[in-house]
């Protein structure tokens, strides 16, 4: 994949919630993590990151937005169900960015929205869990810049793909 990214939340308090974002960002290819006024017992975060994340990537733990320090050039990418957001699939992930979400029960900081270069949104109904999100978000990052082509126009995969077909429904004999 193209660039980086890091992935973040901003006052987030549940660590099983931390564990399996740390877990996910990990497992696609995130560069760092990081946690901004969190409030969570670091022991729980490993019962849900069992990839033990921690020894793979940073994580940086700042205690205030006045602390947080991004690689220069990276882009702070608020994920927020907000109306004036950009709806995710539309969206144009910058080759630098580190994506940042709000915590289990609020919404992300007037400050942090300030902070940020762009504030996206997953078009659905009413608020997903913020692990789901993350990983929402990095799903659609590596399809946006991981290098994939183009989906086919009619359904399946790719022309010269290998054929998956259904196993065949057996009739039911007569006696």
């Amino acid at each position: 994949m193209r660039g980086y990214f890091g992935i973040g939340a901003e006052k987030i308090s549940k660590a099983m919630n931390l564990g399996a974002v740390l877990r996910t960002g990990n497992a696609f290819g995130a560069s760092f993590a990081f946690t901004v006024g969190a409030h969570h017992r670091a022991r729980e975060v490993a019962l849900s990151d069992t990839a033990k994340s921690d020894i793979h990537m940073p994580l940086y733990e700042w205690a205030s937005l006045e602390e947080m320090r991004l690689p220069k050039g990276c882009s702070l990418v608020g994920v927020e169900l907000d109306p004036r957001a950009i709806d995710l699939p539309t969206f144009r992930h910058p080759l630098q960015a580190a994506y940042i979400l709000g915590p289990e029960k609020g919404n992300l900081s007037d400050e942090a929205k300030a902070l940020c270069t762009h504030i996206v949104k997953i078009p659905t109904r009413f608020c997903v869990n913020l692990s789901v999100a993350a990983a929402i978000v990095m799903y659609d990052r590596t399809l946006n810049l991981g290098g994939w082509p183009p989906r086919p126009i009619t359904e399946g995969g790719p022309p010269d793909a290998e054929k998956w077909e259904a196993p065949r429904a057996r009739r039911a004999t007569r006696q």
